[in-house]
């Protein structure tokens, strides 16, 4: 997520001090990603060293305006103008979680499976009720949040697909190697002996 680009857009709109800008992005977001007020302010100065806003001094109440430069400006519309990169990928700390569990002895990976899916399946129906609540008594305002519940259900629903593909490798793997340890034990021939053979092709 970018905050800085966020930030700009919502400076874009009109100045602001960093509480307003947190709860504005919060609140237009649904505060899905909640902001640290210290990320706030550290990302302003950032912005303000490179000339992409612009401390406008005091309001009288002890805050202290930011507006966006002619430079953050194109900074925003270049965000917005571009798609999402895909390059790098956002880690995924379930993904990262099974891709270590299968590879380490001793983890019942079934287990984590099945207690991610229940949690993502209860997360699913929470995510659905919001939306459905929000869209029966549809604001103006709320459009956005609608945008957000939408990308989060969809997430969800792939996730839940992603387990459920991850679960038939697992019983895949656990078939096969079944398979292979029965056609050992028929011929006499041990898995170090096999690897051997292997090894010499």
């Amino acid at each position: 997520m970018s905050i800085r680009h966020s930030l700009l857009a919502l400076l874009q709109d009109q100045p602001r001090y960093g509480y307003q800008l947190r709860v504005e992005f919060e609140s237009r977001t649904g505060a899905t990603w909640p902001l640290n007020i210290g990320q706030v302010y550290t990302t302003l100065d950032r912005l303000e060293r490179d000339g992409l806003v612009q401390n406008d001094g005091d309001d009288g109440e002890g805050h202290v305006i930011y507006s966006i430069t002619p430079e953050g400006s194109l900074a925003v519309r270049s965000w917005f103008d571009a798609p999402v990169e895909r390059n790098n990928p956002p880690r995924n700390e379930l993904a990262i979680k099974l891709a270590l569990a299968v590879t380490l002895p001793g983890v019942d990976v079934a287990a984590i499976i099945q207690a991610q899916r229940v949690a993502s399946i209860r997360a699913l129906q929470d995510y659905t009720k919001v939306r459905r609540d929000t869209a029966a008594n549809q604001r103006p305002a709320d459009t956005a949040w609608l945008l957000v519940l939408d990308s989060l259900i969809f997430q969800t629903e792939a996730e839940v697909r992603w387990l459920d593909l991850c679960e038939a490798r697992m019983v895949q793997q656990a078939e096969a190697a079944k398979s292979q340890s029965a056609r050992q034990q028929s011929t006499g021939v041990t898995s170090e002996e096999v690897r051997r053979a292997e090894a010499r092709r």
